[in-house]
């Protein structure tokens, strides 16, 4: 019976040594669910903070390409109504050029003793023309052409007086 009792005690013994190991490792077990809780929870905050982050970059990153698709669109505007102008401006140059050629002719013709004073006097109406369309800053496009651009050019046989002519 002694013998008996004490074996008794040995597995009492060993029981209360594996409830006491069952106990700790529970206890460890419950701490490392409570970590793993924690650190799950931790995650999640710092995933929803690095999608806020993320989203509020993206939404930052749209205003600034907006600003900048605007600033392009608003420059290609202003480089086809520069391009515009300075074409413009350089058709007015030639015609300037034109009249004037077309007036120094038609007095060297005068000087050669032929009446050309109508047509003279034309040809600078059409230079001064050219003149002020050629050096206006505004470069307004409203349509208005002037007489050599209508096709009413100035030929020296309309210039010349029929009667007029001096030998």
């Amino acid at each position: 019976m002694d013998y008996f009792d004490a074996e008794k005690e040995t597995a009492r013994a060993q029981l209360s040594s594996v409830e006491s190991q069952r106990q700790g490792m529970k206890e460890r077990s419950l701490t490392q669910a409570r970590k793993i809780e924690e650190l799950e929870a931790r995650l999640a905050s710092e995933l929803a903070k690095a999608k806020y982050e993320a989203e509020k970059a993206k939404a930052e990153m749209d205003v600034i390409v907006a600003v900048y698709r605007a600033d392009a669109e608003a420059a290609q505007v202003q480089a086809r109504e520069a391009y515009e102008s300075t074409h413009t401006r350089a058709y007015w140059i030639a015609e300037l050029a034109k009249c004037q050629s077309r007036r120094e002719t038609l007095e060297e013709i005068h000087a050669r003793g032929f009446d050309l004073t109508n047509g003279i006097a034309k040809a600078r109406n059409h230079e001064a023309e050219s003149g002020a369309l050629a050096t206006s800053d505004d470069d307004d496009d409203d349509g208005s052409k002037s007489g050599s651009e209508n096709g009413e050019d100035l030929d020296v046989e309309e210039a010349a007086p029929e009667g007029d002519q001096e030998p």
